[in-house]
């Protein structure tokens, strides 16, 4: 039985704001509904490895969820970091720091996890994605142009591989595209069939 079939008897929420993380669920087939917008202090403990943070914050998010879940319902919630000289780069606050941003990832490779936590009210369980993104050198020119005409204020890293900066400054990847957009479709999709059993 495919897995769209295993959870009409599911109802999954995805507690996420992020556009691209409903278009992947949507595109793979994954009936889900939104979760209402809810606060989340979004901070980690600073001697936390770079590596764990992406999960460490869906967890969190999965946590502050403020509704009791019915007994069908799965909760995901979702986190993605970019990550540099072992330093994270979350959402850029201005047009400069996105700019500074761009600039230290221009001309080398880079991490992108994304931490994902499943959650029904019997267990839960986390789960992060890794992807290495190389970036030829761009030029002052091409960054300034990318920030002002796509404004990727609310990405992480400053920028998304999906839109034009992606198609002409990504020169490779190792891992899944679809991690770097937001959510590890092929990984949550092995995840959520294991989850249900």
């Amino acid at each position: 039985m495919l897995l769209h079939d295993k959870l009409k008897s599911w109802s999954l929420i995805l507690a996420s704001q992020s556009p691209r993380r409903r278009q992947l669920l949507g595109e793979a087939g994954i009936d889900f509904r939104l979760a209402p917008r809810y606060e989340c202090d979004e901070v980690y403990p600073p001697q936390l490895p770079a590596a764990e943070v992406a999960e460490y914050l869906s967890r969190l998010k999965s946590d502050a969820y403020p509704q009791s879940l019915a007994p069908n319902d799965i909760l995901l919630t979702a986190d993605t970091v970019v990550v540099v000289d072992n330093r994270i780069l979350g959402k850029p606050a201005n047009r400069d720091k996105a700019i500074a941003m761009i600039e230290s990832l221009s001309g080398r490779e880079h991490e992108v996890i994304t931490g994902v936590t499943l959650r029904n009210t019997v267990k839960a369980v986390s789960f992060s994605s890794h992807s290495v993104v190389r970036f030829r050198h761009l030029s002052r020119e091409e960054i300034e142009y990318y920030i002002d005409t796509y404004a990727p204020i609310d990405k992480a890293g400053a920028y998304g591989i999906q839109e034009w900066i992606g198609y002409v400054g990504i020169e490779g990847i190792e891992g899944s595209f679809f991690n770097v957009m937001g959510l590890p479709v092929q990984r949550l999709y092995c995840e959520l069939e294991k989850f249900i059993g």
